[in-house]
């Protein structure tokens, strides 16, 4: 049993570090398919993040869930039952992050337990859907200050690799 939870529990952590760190944070920064499914100003928050079957973002939620379901390969050999219930959990927490747009308020208790394990609860995910520069972190908050950091150095190596094309495209015309 404490096998299992402890698979779970390296499961949901290091997926929301890959996740942040290598498809989260970079589609930020270099891709469009999380910004119009997820962020666009116009779209309807409830019906793109729970009710909706539309392709686009059941494809962004495939990719933002691939390092789960790589973690989960990796660990359903210690123990499957712990693989299952990461993955299980994991999509909880992602139904569960998104209810604040149904009108569901956290209940203090609640929040209070979440600040001191470090889990992301709805208001807190909801900062993210309102200011993209904050609240990184799918589950844990943990994660948030690093991601930003890491979104600032993304930012500036998209400068730095544009202002390089173009100067190679320059040179190329002499």
């Amino acid at each position: 049993m404490l096998k299992a939870c402890l698979v779970a529990w390296l499961l949901l952590f290091a997926g929301d570090f890959l996740s942040t760190f290598l498809y989260h944070v970079p589609e930020h920064v270099f891709g469009k398919l999380h910004l119009t499914t997820h962020h666009a100003f116009k779209k309807n928050f409830r019906h793109y993040a729970i009710l909706t079957v539309n392709l686009q973002v059941l494809l962004d939620g495939i990719l933002g869930a691939c390092p789960y379901l790589f973690m989960a390969a990796l660990l359903y050999q210690v123990s499957i039952v712990g693989a299952i219930a990461g993955l299980l959990l994991g999509q909880f927490h992602v139904w569960w992050r998104h209810v604040n747009a149904l009108g569901w308020q956290t209940p203090g208790w609640v929040t209070f337990a979440c600040q001191m394990l470090f889990i992301t609860t709805p208001e807190q995910h909801w900062l993210h859907h309102k200011n993209i520069t904050v609240g990184f972190g799918d589950i844990f908050t943990v994660f948030d200050v690093p991601a930003q950091g890491w979104l600032r150095t993304l930012r500036l190596s998209r400068v730095f690799l544009r202002s390089f094309k173009y100067e190679k495209a320059f040179a190329f015309k002499l």
